[in-house]
């Protein structure tokens, strides 16, 4: 069976395997026991390990929702050279494509061969120009780097003096409230305040107040677009994304003004329900230096956070992730720690970053700048055998006409239907497109189109895609 077919075909599979995880684990439910006692055990090592994190760097698995993208990889240097021809064909098959109007006045594009770093085409590949969400391809990149794929946050429950607890966030964008998290498995309160309730009643008291700890994070919790339903004021301590009522985990949605608060009164409903008596209401408060933990609750596994951020466009998780990269980084978990800490991680990593900026983890702020070029090589990083901590920032590419923001795009009878992994971007007259495809001749190549001062998005979108299809079709 010819490489490109097989390639479509593991993705339709995928896509049909990622609905019947998602069953199975609504069937069982998210926090099983056995799950509830790994995490009281990692709980009750954590005064033991000063809170360590970070166990052997394993290479994470595949996405079930990803098409087999790392398959046609090979060895940097060991590719067949590109067929001849093929680089013009390339270049004479996108370059009137580019110049259409619906793209706005400047654009920014690379294409470039992942396992030779050959380019096979490029427009201003260095203009530094603001990219909406494909920034997130930054933000990921930065955050494995730091932390690695197999990094959990930690959400904690501590002693404090007079009969109190303390709920102390550790930044977990996973965290819900939810008996059943249609998110997938991820931190829970519900499984937290159940460990919690336990350890008070081997304590003999079945009385507490309740404080929350939301100081991890510093600087102003709003982000600087203003009150929006695309992101919550960005907290140390949220469930389910600070999203009000509904049970989507993607796209735009009420959002509370204050979710750490919210939280912790969903913290303390929880504790009632489980015979434990919470006198007045949560209180915010710094929990006491050295504090023994009473339980805790993991996140979802980092590389998992990456993969939901960039299929969904989660914004909640990009900064997150941004904050959690400045924490590594010995940075304050801010907007601006968040943006030194990924710039100097990115340039560990050899990223031409001339021009660049990483205002913020999400790409809703337009100071944010990046070039096509920068995309382009951080994508073939993510390709690198030797860079395996960096895969799921292609294996959480939404699959053109399958999953996340590209469902609906390159879909039905699109030759790139299935072909195509690729990161969106948009902002009102801002639009991108960055992913990966593997072309007729079995090259896996990486892309980025940056444009600006686009004169309607759908127009926009429709170019974008028509550039991305001529990548996967073109021999």
């Amino acid at each position: 069976m010819p490489l490109i077919k097989t390639w479509q075909l593991i993705a339709g599979s995928a896509v049909a395997g990622l609905a019947l995880s998602a069953a199975a684990v609504s069937a069982a439910g998210p926090w099983d026991s056995g799950q509830r006692k790994a995490e009281r055990d990692m709980a009750a090592s954590w005064s033991r390990t000063g809170g360590g994190d970070h166990g052997e760097r394993l290479i994470p698995l595949t996405a079930p929702s990803a098409p087999g993208v790392l398959s046609p990889l090979r060895a940097p240097g060991s590719a067949p050279a590109a067929p001849a021809g093929s680089h013009d064909a390339l270049a004479d098959a996108l370059r009137p494509l580019l110049a259409d109007g619906a793209l706005g006045t400047d654009r920014g594009a690379s294409v470039v061969e992942a396992a030779t770093g050959q380019v096979l085409f490029e427009s201003a590949p260095r203009e530094a120009m603001t990219p909406a969400s494909t920034i997130k391809i930054a933000t990921a990149s930065a955050a494995l780097a730091a932390l690695g794929p197999e990094h959990r946050i930690r959400t904690t429950v501590v002693s404090a003096p007079g009969g109190k607890i303390v709920l102390v966030g550790g930044g977990d964008p996973s965290l819900s409230a939810r008996k059943k998290n249609p998110a997938g498995p991820g931190g829970s309160l519900v499984a937290l305040a159940a460990d919690t309730a336990q350890a008070l009643r081997s304590a003999n008291t079945d009385t507490v107040t309740l404080g929350y700890d939301t100081t991890l994070y510093s600087g102003p919790a709003r982000h600087p677009i203003g009150p929006n339903d695309n992101i919550a004021p960005v907290s140390a301590l949220m469930a389910d994304e600070g999203r009000s009522g509904g049970e989507s985990f993607s796209g735009p949605a009420d959002r509370s003004d204050d979710p750490a608060k919210d939280a912790a009164r969903a913290f303390a409903d929880l504790l009632r329900e489980r015979g434990i008596t919470v006198t007045g209401e949560p209180a915010p408060g710094k929990a006491p230096a050295g504090a023994p933990p009473l339980a805790a609750t993991l996140s979802t596994p980092l590389g998992a956070l990456v993969e939901r951020m960039l299929t969904n466009s989660d914004n909640d998780i990009a900064e997150a992730l941004a904050r959690q990269t400045a924490l590594a980084a010995g940075q304050p978990a801010s907007f601006e720690g968040g943006e030194q800490a990924v710039t100097e991680r990115l340039a560990t990593l050899g990223v031409d970053l001339r021009g660049a900026r990483f205002a913020d983890g999400s790409g809703l702020n337009r100071a944010d700048k990046v070039s096509a070029g920068l995309l382009t090589t951080l994508l073939a990083k993510a390709a690198d055998p030797a860079r395996p901590e960096l895969r799921p920032v292609l294996t959480g590419l939404p699959v053109a006409g399958f999953s996340g923001t590209l469902r609906a795009r390159n879909a039905g009878a699109s030759p790139a239907a299935g072909l195509l992994r690729a990161k969106t971007g948009t902002l009102t007259g801002v639009n991108s497109l960055a992913g990966a495809v593997v072309d007729p001749s079995g090259r896996l190549l990486v892309f980025a189109f940056l444009t600006a001062n686009t004169p309607a998005p759908d127009t926009a979108e429709k170019a974008l895609d028509k550039l991305a299809a001529a990548i996967a079709t073109t021999p």
